[in-house]
């Protein structure tokens, strides 16, 4: 897909083991085959997509060109460039001031390796270095210990079992001044700049490709 015109950003987060980069129609025959992975789907909490590839190519250059105002969609890469999963935060509510997060690392080769839990701990010091937003949560599958040990890493503590849609998940959060508390060094070099002030205070978009 190089050389298809797209909108881009410049966003660009490197970790200590992954870079957060805005997602580009490149990325586009690697998603498909982690959304058409049953595997993956079920983790997910959500079915394998029944698309061709070419209807999915349809979905993913609108997903790039016309992004959402309620959610920022980031591709996960290792420091060398090779792209293996997917992270988003969404459901933005500037009057609740929260948001939730979703992750997916799609290529196995890099699980349980610290790769997911350094991706959650990127994605959390820009939302909270960047976004006025006090509150960032995440709902995981009740039976992924693996998924809730890699948040609880990175900062994040359970509330409460919720069932959803047929599916028991496990509600996680993360406040603002519990990870202001933890990171203090950050906090003091990073920028004041809000990310979200221009944002609608409601979002309802829901993404069919994605779960949580």
């Amino acid at each position: 897909m190089k050389g298809e015109q797209q909108a881009t950003t410049d966003l660009h987060l490197v970790g200590e083991f992954t870079v957060l980069r805005s997602k580009s129609m490149d990325d586009a025959e690697a998603d498909y085959s982690w959304r058409i992975d049953p595997e993956l789907a079920a983790l997910d909490a959500t079915r394998p997509v029944t698309l061709t590839f070419a209807e999915y190519l349809r979905y993913h250059r609108d997903d790039v060109n016309y992004p959402s105002p309620w959610s920022v969609r980031m591709a996960i890469d290792t420091l060398d460039g090779h792209h293996i999963g997917n992270c988003m935060y969404y459901d933005i509510n500037t009057d609740k001031s929260q948001c939730e997060l979703g992750i997916m690392i799609g290529d196995r080769d890099y699980w349980s390796k610290g790769f997911g839990t350094d991706v959650v701990k990127t994605a959390l010091a820009h939302i909270f270095i960047t976004t006025e937003l006090e509150r960032v949560y995440l709902h995981t599958l009740s039976h992924n210990y693996r998924a809730q040990k890699s948040f609880t890493k990175a900062g994040f503590t359970p509330v409460r079992d919720v069932k959803r849609d047929g599916y028991e998940f496990m509600l996680m959060e993360i406040w603002r001044k519990e990870w202001e508390a933890k990171n203090p060094d950050l906090l003091a070099s990073s920028p004041t700049e809000s990310a979200t002030s221009s944002a609608p205070a409601v979002q309802t978009d829901a993404d069919p490709l994605l779960g949580s």
